[in-house]
């Protein structure tokens, strides 16, 4: 059997982290199995669609190198891949259940529909009462055939079986069953013409010859209807998958309530895109107890859908910033220029050549969480500072500091070393001889050049500076205190 699986969004706004982790493990699971992974977009709520949704969709994949191999623009056998461009085939399918018996059409107001559902409003459900409604099972053919001439609204509804039980096997939480009483006679043809989700992902998942339906949790509830649509129409189902739920670390369901949860969000934070698919990989699912860092390859090779947890995965961002971190550390120099290049653009920082960009980066990289951390914490490397740190100044700026300072001043103009290890040698050597610690020195000058108590090494940040530069602002420094009378 070929293995075919899909991604099935609304596009009813930002694509959700749990959605980046449903395509993924589609996606894992159709490369694992040499397969095909398929992007179908269900867009027939037409009241909740959301302009440039199916864009920005495709964009956040696109971001997460999540490549489909068909769908909207890619093309492929079993399209169209939008489901309001393949209405004709749901009234098709429509009909073929209406005339098996298996579903029914229903004339009842939505005033109809709300005062049958007061009549028990301890319940917090209230099946459709089929029994007692305005529909097929309760009117002649002769009224039935009336209101449709007379152009009276009207749905298309699932009939359940009767004191029947609905199983189906779930690759993850494994026997499912559900009695018929507890599921509802559900709307699949709407008023509008348009199916339902219900109706239309049954459909296009047979007739796009889906093996596996990989999914949200929260789509559990409804996979009894749709056995029961599969078995009406005496089609084979496909294997079915539920994954966890994402949760915030509260274990209250993810979401934008409390902080990002959406994928561009965190494109446009900085993360690297291969650690955080690297870390949504790893909600509900490790192929190994003791790594937490893979590439793409290895997760293909490595995915197993059985193996992902019932339970729901804690979205946690302390770990999110940790993965990346660990690929921060190890992408090439070059890569983080181009990262940081615009961003300095963008904050009007010019004039520094690349060679320049990759030494800071290579002097902050263990200090930060995401590239665009570097202007917000070290913009001394680019700026000189122009407030000072006055806790800093207070404790390190004393009334002999810069009587100390000018004699080094002059050594450090005539050195034509100015290395991190040579600074620190000619500083060392002339500060114990005046009888004194290098820290009280190095304090003075890191305030000097940056305005921060902290940062990286003090004699490699004048390395990446540059003789000149930190002549410069050494002497500019001293002058001022000098005009201040300090």
């Amino acid at each position: 059997m070929s293995v075919r699986v899909r991604f099935a969004p609304s596009p009813t706004g930002f694509l959700h982290v749990g959605g980046l982790r449903t395509a993924l493990y589609n996606y894992l699971f159709a490369r694992h199995h040499n397969g095909t992974f398929v992007l179908r977009i269900e867009d027939t709520d037409r009241t909740r669609l959301v302009e440039n949704a199916v864009e920005n969709l495709i964009k956040s994949l696109h971001w997460a190198g999540i490549d489909y191999d068909e769908g909207p623009g890619r093309g492929g056998e079993y399209g169209p891949y939008i489901q309001s461009e393949r209405l004709y085939i749901y009234t098709e399918y429509a009909v073929q259940l209406h005339q098996r018996g298996a579903a029914y059409y229903a004339f009842d107001t939505p005033e109809e529909i709300d005062e049958m559902r007061k009549r028990n409003p301890a319940e917090s459900f209230t099946k459709y009462d089929r029994m007692l409604m305005k529909n097929e099972l309760t009117l002649s053919n002769v009224e039935v055939m009336k209101l449709i001439e007379a152009g009276k609204t009207f749905v298309l509804r699932l009939k359940v079986p009767d004191s029947t039980t609905i199983v189906f096997d779930d690759l993850i939480r494994g026997k499912v069953e559900v009695t018929a009483n507890e599921i509802d006679d559900q709307v699949l043809m709407k008023s509008d013409g348009f199916p339902t989700y219900h109706f239309a992902n049954v459909v296009d998942d047979h007739l796009m010859k889906i093996t596996h339906v990989i999914r949200g949790e929260e789509w559990l509830p409804s996979t009894p209807k749709h056995v029961i649509l599969y078995d009406a129409f005496g089609w084979d189902k496909p294997l079915f998958a539920h994954l966890p739920l994402l949760l915030n670390p509260d274990k209250t369901k993810l979401s934008k309530r409390q902080g990002s949860a959406a994928v561009e969000d965190f494109a446009s934070e900085g993360y690297f895109s291969d650690a955080f698919v690297n870390f949504i990989a790893l909600l509900g699912w490790n192929p190994s107890a003791d790594r937490e860092i893979y590439s793409i390859d290895e997760l293909i090779e490595s995915f197993d859908i059985e193996k992902v947890n019932k339970g729901g995965a804690v979205f946690d961002r302390a770990k999110l910033e940790w993965i990346n971190f660990q690929y921060l550390k190890q992408k090439p120099v070059s890569e983080l220029t181009d990262i940081l290049a615009p961003i300095l653009e963008a904050k009007d920082i010019s004039g520094f050549n690349t060679e320049y960009i990759e030494k800071v980066i290579d002097l902050f990289r263990e200090r930060i969480k995401l590239v665009k951390d570097i202007p917000e914490i070290a913009g001394y490397m680019f700026v000189p500072p122009q407030e000072y740190e006055p806790d800093y100044m207070e404790k390190y700026w004393k009334a002999n500091t810069i009587e100390i300072l000018k004699p080094l001043l002059v050594q450090y103009k005539a050195t034509d070393d100015f290395s991190h290890s040579a600074l620190y040698e000619l500083t060392k050597s002339y500060i114990e001889g005046l009888g004194m610690k290098l820290k009280e020195i190095i304090h003075p000058i890191r305030l000097m050049l940056t305005g921060k108590s902290a940062g990286a090494g003090m004699f490699e940040t004048m390395e990446v500076l540059g003789k000149d530069e930190c002549i410069k602002r050494i002497e500019e420094f001293i002058q001022k205190k000098e005009l201040e009378g300090i």
